[in-house]
């Protein structure tokens, strides 16, 4: 049995080092519904579908007791539907800014299509974030064989939906011979449930949450922390492997190839 596919995630593993546009529209829609956040919290729930991730910040206790100060109720679901509104045409602005291809995530595509692999990508944008990132990312070298979002399916991560319409589309099987890639608890947790093999991402990711030139800059020790808060954090959610960076997998899939042949299962 061979290895058929990878499912890579968008914002902290193929573009954004460190998934900064996210955050920052998160926290200027909270700041202007008076109730600003930190991206301690921001970041908190990366990897949901954008209303969820909005809906479990509300659902932080001092994001809440905030909520209820400021505006005088708890926050409730037109609350939500409220945020997430000025979220889209906001998040679309920022990413004007952050989707540049992460060092190395091209040539390392073009590694995975040379062993056979077909590549499909899943998000927590919705389709209209997703189409400006697939049109930028072409124009970068990187143009996926299919891409989900949570638009297309029933519900989003940590659901196995969007891996699963990926494997159709691209005309992949069984499960257990595709990978899914990405920087997030809740990108492992939605691989895991599809039955695939999962990498975590870290040093471009999330959890890390520095762009090029902040980790350059940052000291040793402070390297060393994120890289192993990240590391926890994801091997927690279920990854069967982690890498730094989609650039530094081959061994990884090598790893998963020959495990495969042995007869292991995700």
């Amino acid at each position: 049995m061979k290895l058929t596919g990878v499912i890579l995630d968008w914002a902290g593993t193929t573009v954004d080092h460190g998934s900064c546009a996210p955050v920052a529209t998160l926290c200027e829609i909270f700041e202007s519904a008076g109730v600003p956040i930190t991206t301690a919290e921001a970041r908190r729930s990366m990897g949901l579908a954008k209303r969820a991730h909005i809906a479990a910040i509300l659902e932080v206790t001092r994001v809440r007791k905030k909520w209820v100060e400021v505006r005088g109720s708890a926050p409730e679901s037109k609350d939500v539907d409220e945020l997430y509104a000025r979220f889209i045409p906001k998040q679309i602005e920022v990413l004007q800014n952050h989707s540049e291809l992460i060092s190395g995530v091209a040539e390392a595509v073009e590694r995975m299509r040379s062993r056979g692999l077909k590549i499909g990508t899943t998000t927590g944008y919705n389709r209209a974030m997703l189409d400006y990132l697939l049109e930028r990312a072409s124009e970068q070298g990187f143009i996926p064989d299919h891409s989900a979002c949570p638009d297309d399916v029933p519900s989003g991560r940590p659901d196995p939906f969007m891996c699963y319409l990926n494997a159709v589309q691209m005309q992949v099987f069984p499960m257990c011979t595709l990978v899914k890639i990405g920087d997030t608890p809740a990108d492992i947790e939605e691989g895991v449930n599809a039955g695939m093999w999962t990498i975590g991402i870290t040093r471009t990711g999330n959890a890390v949450g520095m762009t090029p030139s902040e980790w350059i800059s940052a000291r040793d020790h402070q390297r060393i922390r994120r890289l192993a808060d990240a590391q926890e954090a994801l091997t927690d959610a279920g990854a069967h492997y982690v890498a730094e960076s989609v650039a530094e997998c081959d061994e990884i899939l090598d790893r998963i190839q020959s495990r495969l042949e042995l007869g292991d299962r995700p």
